[in-house]
């Protein structure tokens, strides 16, 4: 088992270099043609898995990390706000890279890139899917073969989300740093995208009893979304060549948490059609200056979950121009990691 000092800050992770992690429930979208981003409706709470040794599965103890509860099909996003000082941010699914389509690696790569840049990715919705787009994250069972995982591996073993930072290099963090304090006076507007209202949970009372094999979680790809992943304008060499934290996070179902924790899991998400209905924002952002990362084959021909959960009989309603907000480019507990 290796150290780590991720923390969680309230429901944030918080890597060493400053990366912050923050997932957020989301509406999700048609499995059919390009839609603007979906809102912010509150952040998934997040847990540390050593809290409860005698109600997690062994399997989970072993890998460490953290957990948080999700319906099926729900989609998230992630969200880097507050993210401190730069970092190359590394996202598995199922130990499979969203950005790059490629199995997880310990080591920072460019052709293809095998990482987000923080802060300038504010959010990552979904896999890249090249072209300004990407594919919205969206829970599924494993066992089906519809995770990201089961279709580019042809197993899944592991499910769940990874991540792992990587900070600069000593130089390059040090030039960093001090451009930063020659610009502290000149503020900047805050990202307005999809704002997350944390959610009140009951105070932890794990209930007693023999831990068991909970079902297992992860990520399958839904609609489409305008939303560019960007290409490192730095040079690989500018990047420390070992990460300096990674942790694990286990997708429990709504039931389980409660079995697990003692707390009441968020409410089912909200309908869409409703939402957009209500006349409330959905978002659009571009930033003119980033260039943006060409798909992979790994991840272009992604299925949908609808392929294996059948056809989804909510009704959609697209937003009216008017409800698409354009948007510029504008300490906490130990996490204990495990073997994966």
């Amino acid at each position: 088992m290796t150290g780590t000092s991720v923390r969680i800050d309230g429901n944030t992770l918080r890597l060493p270099g400053g990366a912050a992690v923050r997932f957020v429930r989301t509406l999700r979208l048609p499995e059919t043609g390009t839609h603007p981003l979906p809102p912010g409706l509150g952040e998934f709470p997040v847990r540390s898995v050593s809290d409860y040794p005698d109600t997690v599965p062994e399997q989970w103890r072993a890998r460490g990390g953290v957990m948080l509860p999700v319906y099926l099909r729900e989609a998230m996003w992630l969200s880097f706000g507050g993210t401190t000082e730069p970092a190359a941010l590394q996202v598995g699914v199922g130990k499979v890279c969203a950005v790059s389509g490629k199995p997880w690696s310990d080591r920072l790569t460019r052709d293809p890139q095998n990482y987000v840049v923080l802060p300038r990715q504010p959010w990552l919705d979904g896999i890249n899917s090249g072209k300004g787009t990407v594919r919205q994250f969206v829970a599924v069972p494993l066992g089906l073969g519809a995770t990201v995982e089961g279709q580019v591996t042809g197993e899944e073993v592991w499910g769940g989300v990874q991540l792992q930072s990587f900070p600069l290099a000593e130089e390059r963090l040090a030039e960093w740093r001090e451009a930063q304090r020659r610009l502290r006076s000149v503020s900047r507007p805050a990202m307005g995208y999809g704002a997350a209202v944390p959610m009140a949970m009951a105070a932890p009372a794990a209930p007693a009893g023999a831990p068991r094999r909970a079902p297992a979680m992860g990520l399958g790809v839904g609609g489409s979304m305008r939303q560019e992943v960007y290409r490192d304008d730095r040079p690989l060499s500018d990047w420390a060549k070992t990460p300096a934290g990674r942790v694990f996070v286990h997708l429990v179902t709504p039931p389980e948490w409660r079995r697990i924790t003692g707390e009441a899991p968020p409410p089912s998400p909200v309908d869409r059609a409703a939402y957009t209905n209500a006349g409330l924002p959905w978002f659009d952002y571009y930033d003119q200056d980033a260039e943006d990362l060409a798909p992979t084959d790994p991840l272009e021909g992604m299925k949908p979950v609808g392929d294996w959960l059948g056809d989804d009989h909510e009704p959609w309603q697209p937003p009216g121009s008017h409800q698409v907000k354009k948007l510029g480019d504008a300490p906490g507990k130990p996490v204990e990691d495990g073997d994966w």
